[in-house]
C-alpha cells in the first residue's frame, strides 16, 4: 500500500522543515488519514545534512539515506526502529493498512525482530489474528527496548516469538520512556529518605506532623478546584486519603472513594457518568467551549477496567511506585469517569498506589497536592498537553441542556498515551516533600516545642494560648503584636514579653 505524500508546507499546526519529507508516524498519519495526533514528528532531509540526524524546531530530520521507501509498511518499520512508540498511531495504521500486508510482511522475514514486533502489535492491539503460522523456535525479542522504556514483567509469547513487556494490555496501555531525569529521581533513594526521617523522629511528633501534611495535601486538592470546603468536609476526605493502599482498586472501591467525596448526590449521579463531560468554559449565552473532553459515557465501564488492570500489571512487575501511581493516575484523569470529583479522585489514586507499594512511611501522607498548587501553571500546562492535541480529533456537539454530545468514536484516544512527562512531573512533586516538606515540617514542630516549652518555664500559660502567642509571633516577623499586646496578653510584664520574643527569635532562627 503506497502512502501518496504531498509537500506540504505544515503538518498539524507545524512548519515543515524545507527541504525534507513526512516519514515514521507522521507519514502514516498523513498518508492514511489516521486520526491521531503526533507528538514527535520526523523528516527525511532530501540531500545530506551533517550527522545522521538532528533536531530543528520540535522536528527531528534523519538523512536521507534513512528514506525508508513509499509503502505503509515502509514507514511503519522506520517508525518502530527510530521513532518512540506510540500505540495510538499504530493501532490506527493497523486497520487502514490491509490485514494481508501485514502478514506478507510477517512471512517475508519469519525470523527478523522488526516482522515479529509488528505481527506482535498488529494481533495485540486490534484482536485479530493474521492467517500466518506461528513463528518458528528462535531467539525471542523484546516488545519494547528496556534501555529505552520502562517496562512490565516480561510475559513470552510463543506465537510472536515475542516477550510482552508492556505495561499494560492491548485494550488499555501507558508508556514511560527512560530519560535521564526519572533516572535521577529514581537514584535519590526518596523512599528511603523517608523512611529515615521517620525512623529518627519520635512517634508523638511524627504523628503530629503526619496530621499537618494530610490536612495541608486534602485543603490543596479542593483548592486546586477553586474550592475551599469546610473543614468536617476536609477532615472527611482526609480520612479516605488515609486509607489509601488499604483496600485493592477494584470500580467497587472508585465508587466508593467518589462516594465519600460526593457526600449528596441529588444533582450529581452516584458511578461512572451517564453523560458527556469538558472542562472549558461557557460563551454568554452559556453554550459549552471545551478545553478537554472525556471519553465517551459507553467506553467508560471498558476504560476503567483496562486502567485497572494495567495498574496491576505495573503493580505485580514491581514498576517504581512513583511511575505506577504517574500512568494510573494521570490515566483516570484523562478518562475523567465521573461527573465531578475526578481531579481529587485522581490525586487520591497517587496516594493510593504509593501506600500499598510502601514507598509511603505507614501512616504518612505526602502532600502532593500542596505542591501541584503552588506549581499549578505547571500542572495545567502539563494537562493540556496531552489533552489540547486530541481536541482536534473529538468531534461534539451542544446538546439542548448546554452539555456537549460526542458524535465520533473516540476510545482509542484514551486507551493509549506517553506518561513521561506526567512521571517526571509527579517525581519532582514527590521529591520536595520527601526532601523539604517532611523534614520541615518536623523541624519546625520541634522548634514550636521547644519554643513554648521555654515561654512555659517564664509564665504559666495554657498550652492553647501558648500556641495561638507562637502563630501570632510568626505571622509578625517574631513580635508579639501590639494589638495582642494589650488585648489577650496584657498580663505580660514588658521583661516577659521581651524574653519571649527573645526565645522566639532564637529558636527559629536558629539553623
Amino acid at each position: 500500500m503506497d502512502l501518496k505524500l504531498e509537500s506540504l508546507p505544515t503538518f498539524q499546526d507545524r512548519l515543515v522543515p524545507k527541504g525534507t519529507r513526512l516519514a515514521g508516524w507522521a507519514a502514516l498519519v498523513q498518508g492514511l488519514g489516521l486520526a491521531a495526533p503526533v507528538r514527535a514528528p520526523s523528516v527525511v532531509a532530501e540531500g545530506h545534512i551533517r550527522g545522521s540526524r538532528r533536531s530543528e524546531g520540535g522536528w527531528t530530520v534523519f538523512d536521507k539515506r534513512y528514506w525508508p521507501g513509499d509503502k505503509a509498511t515502509d514507514h511503519l518499520s522506520f517508525a518502530l526502529r527510530h521513532e518512540p512508540i506510540d500505540l495510538l498511531i499504530l493501532k490506527c495504521a493497523f486497520y487502514a493498512i490491509p490485514a494481508g500486508e501485514m502478514a506478507t510482511l510477517a512471512r517475508a522475514a519469519p525470523t527478523g525482530a522488526f516482522a515479529r514486533r509488528a505481527w506482535f502489535f498488529y494481533e495485540t492491539l486490534t484482536g485479530t489474528t493474521l492467517d500466518i503460522e506461528d513463528a518458528e523456535t528462535v531467539t525471542a525479542v523484546n516488545a519494547l527496548d528496556p534501555k529505552a522504556y520502562f517496562t512490565g514483567a516480561s510475559h513470552l509469547s510463543k506465537r510472536h516469538r515475542v516477550r510482552d513487556n508492556l505495561l499494560g494490555r492491548g485494550d488499555y496501555c501507558p508508556i514511560i520512556r527512560r530519560t535521564e531525569t526519572l533516572e535521577a529521581f529514581m537514584g535519590r533513594g526518596l523512599a528511603q529518605k523517608a523512611a529515615e526521617t521517620v525512623g529518627r523522629t519520635g512517634k508523638h511528633l511524627i504523628a503530629r506532623a503526619a496530621s499537618f501534611l494530610l490536612l495541608a495535601d486534602s485543603r490543596a486538592s479542593f483548592e486546586i478546584e477553586g474550592e475551599r470546603p469546610p473543614r468536617n468536609r476536609l477532615e472527611r476526605w482526609g480520612r479516605a486519603v488515609l486509607r489509601a493502599g488499604k483496600d485493592p482498586l477494584s470500580p467497587d472501591e472508585l465508587n466508593r472513594l467518589h462516594g465519600v467525596l460526593i457526600e449528596d448526590t441529588r444533582f450529581i449521579k452516584a458511578g461512572l457518568r451517564p453523560d458527556a463531560v469538558f472542562i472549558g468554559e461557557r460563551g454568554h449565552n452559556g453554550d459549552p467551549l471545551p478545553e478537554f473532553i472525556g471519553a465517551r459515557p459507553e467506553d467508560l465501564a471498558n476504560l476503567v477496567a483496562g486502567m485497572l488492570a494495567a495498574n496491576e500489571r505495573m503493580r505485580e512487575s514491581d514498576l517504581d511506585p512513583v511511575l505506577q501511581a504517574a500512568a494510573t493516575a494521570f490515566g483516570f484523569i484523562y478518562v475523567h469517569p465521573y461527573q465531578d470529583g475526578n481531579g481529587r479522585l485522581h490525586r487520591c489514586l497517587i496516594h493510593h498506589v504509593l501506600a500499598e507499594r510502601e514507598f509511603t512511611p505507614p501512616g504518612m501522607v505526602f502532600p502532593v497536592s500542596s505542591v501541584m498548587l503552588d506549581r499549578i501553571d505547571d500542572y495545567r500546562e502539563m494537562l493540556q498537553g496531552h489533552s489540547g492535541p486530541l481536541m482536534e480529533f473529538i468531534d461534539w456537539q451542544p446538546t439542548p441542556d448546554r452539555n456537549i454530545e460526542v458524535t465520533n468514536n473516540t476510545t482509542d484516544l484514551y486507551r493509549y498515551f506517553d506518561c513521561t512527562a506526567e512521571a517526571e512531573f509527579l517525581y519532582s512533586c514527590v521529591a520536595r516533600t520527601v526532601e523539604h516538606d517532611l523534614p520541615n515540617e518536623i523541624d519546625f514542630l520541634r522548634r514550636q516545642d521547644e519554643a513554648q516549652n521555654r515561654i512555659m518555664e517564664i509564665v504559666d500559660m495554657p498550652d492553647r494560648l501558648t500556641q495561638n502567642l507562637l502563630l501570632f509571633m510568626r505571622q509578625n516577623s517574631g513580635k508579639i503584636p501590639k494589638r495582642r499586646r494589650k488585648n489577650e496578653f496584657s498580663a505580660l510584664t514588658d521583661e516577659e514579653a521581651k524574653r519571649i520574643e527573645a526565645i522566639y527569635n532564637e529558636v527559629f532562627e536558629r539553623e
